[in-house]
């Protein structure tokens, strides 16, 4: 039977500082290269760069596999169930069509010189659950139909899509980024989320609408031919044929739902037929317990868009609660266990079941096959993470991160703009905002001992920021991005690489704002 392996409590190392700074260099540079120039993937990447800092620092095989052991151990249980949890909603909320409705609800209400702006909020709030590249595959072809119907340049509506489902998949929680920043840095997830929104919102309006209005006059974007929806007759069983994707294929893009499956009468817009299913891994027509074909229902607007917004309330009341009831009281214990991420998350994943699986006409199997099959496209998220946690246990057991606060203290300066810097130069060099999240977090954890909560909730979004910044071509999402909306490599850099960047500083511009107030 296997056990968690405790952290080492003594020192792991006699090395000097010296020696622990290329110890730390070398790990590093050992991700960098293996995810950069050797296509390792980053999990391996992440092990193998922590045994380079382990060997450089004279830590002993066995002390080094011990603290390695325990960062998987503590990151996965803090961060793994919940990612698991958020993936669980966000597949009952694009597969159900809830995603769609919510789409259709808001894009199909506003003008063509609104559109920009409601597509930013749109994406918003269905990023919430639903991670980046889900979030892409899912608005971009109601992204082409808008554009294509109204006449509204591409870019125009497609860049403020991007920064909403952007800015809510590097700041706030339950993705894998900023909860691995909350698990390393201790931060308060309450606190940290509601930060984080207060930040997010300025943030999506500038690199949104108001950069998508000036770079559509730069990039004239066309919506592929290819990735236009087109009407095609059902399949038998309910089922049916998705457009041809030039990144048909990989599996960040197999686990895109049908998008644009709108609510009866918005035919204006949006309808059943405009639009077809992506195809595998679909439950099909929904069907009752004994087999019986029944009709899809699209689920209403309001308990979906409430299913969505539920964990993160009950987060954001238990962060009120600590603030302004007393220890002790039943309403602050009732919150503060409510509000607890994994029964937050729990409560939202048991609603979506009612108000969006058996809403769609979905089977009890039906909405049981669709959580589960959630959780396969995840597994290289959570190793990773996992991965990431290990590397970043031998970073603070070897010292490292001691050394920083030291050298940090003695420079004087600033935490918040240290955490960005480590993240912004790992993200440049590996194209991972996770690994860029992991690797700055765990450098920088010994500051957050200095800090109050308000302080080490504004890091973690610091951390958060750095990692979005500039994705280029060793980024997954600048592919994702290129292809998707039939841009040239240049026009992806003048596009999307620059709403990352805008994305970074913006942002670490509220979290230096909101240090300056609280």
């Amino acid at each position: 039977m296997l056990t968690l392996l405790a952290a080492p409590a003594e020192p792991a190392t006699s090395a000097g500082d010296a020696q622990l700074v290329v110890a730390a260099l070398l790990g590093i540079a050992a991700v960098v290269v293996l995810i950069a120039w050797g296509k390792v993937h980053p999990f391996l990447a992440l092990i193998l760069g922590a045994a380079v800092l382990g060997v450089v620092a004279a830590m002993a095989p066995e002390t080094m596999i011990e603290s390695f052991s325990a960062g998987v151990g503590s990151t996965v249980g803090g961060v793994g169930l919940l990612i698991a949890l958020g993936a669980m909603i966000g597949g009952l909320l694009a597969e159900s069509g809830g995603a769609d409705g919510i789409v259709n609800r808001v894009v199909g209400r506003v003008s063509g010189t609104a559109l920009p702006w409601a597509m930013a909020g749109v994406a918003a709030l269905i990023g919430l659950p639903l991670f980046f590249e889900v979030g892409v595959v899912l608005l971009v072809p109601i992204v082409l139909l808008v554009s294509l119907r109204t006449d509204v340049p591409l870019m125009k509506i497609g860049i403020p899509a991007l920064a909403g489902l952007s800015v809510l998949h590097g700041l706030v929680p339950p993705h894998p980024g900023p909860l691995v920043a909350i698990s390393s840095l201790d931060a308060d997830l309450g606190l940290t989320l509601g930060l984080g929104l207060i930040i997010a919102i300025p943030t999506v309006i500038v690199a949104g609408p108001v950069f998508g209005n000036f770079i559509a006059r730069y990039v004239p974007a066309t919506a592929p031919a290819a990735l236009l929806p087109t009407r095609q007759p059902a399949t038998t069983g309910g089922g049916r044929r998705g457009p041809g994707s030039p990144a048909a294929g990989r599996d960040r893009e197999s686990d895109g739902r049908d998008a644009g499956r709108g609510p009866a009468g918005d035919d204006d817009l949006l309808t059943d037929d405009d639009l077809v299913n992506p195809g595998s891994g679909r439950p099909g027509a929904p069907v009752d317990d004994s087999g019986t074909e029944t009709a899809r229902r699209t689920p209403r607007f309001w308990p979906a868009v409430l299913t969505v917004l539920l964990p993160v309330v009950l987060m954001l009341l238990r962060a009120v609660g600590e603030l302004t009831l007393a220890d002790g009281t039943v309403a602050r214990q009732a919150l503060d266990i409510a509000g607890a991420p994994i029964v937050a998350l729990l409560a939202g994943v048991i609603v979506a079941m009612f108000t969006l699986g058996y809403q769609a006409g979905f089977s009890r199997s039906q909405v049981s096959s669709v959580l589960g099959g959630s959780l396969p496209p995840i597994a290289g998220i959570l190793l990773i993470v996992a991965a990431g946690g290990g590397f970043k246990q031998v970073l603070v057991d070897a010292g490292v991160g001691d050394l920083v606060a030291d050298a940090a203290k003695d420079a004087n300066l600033s935490p918040l703009l240290l955490g960005w810097l480590v993240a912004v130069g790992i993200r440049v060099a590996t194209g991972s905002a996770t690994v860029a999240t992991i690797t700055a977090a765990g450098i920088v954890a010994p500051l957050a001992a200095t800090l109050d909560r308000p302080e080490v909730a504004l890091l973690a979004l610091a951390v958060g920021c750095g990692s979005l910044f500039f994705s280029h071509v060793n980024d997954a999402g600048f592919w994702l991005v290129k292809e998707y909306f039939g841009l040239t490599v240049g026009q992806t850099i003048k596009s999307w690489s620059v709403l990352e960047t805008i994305i970074s500083v913006v942002g670490f511009a509220g979290v230096l704002l909101l240090d300056l107030l609280l």
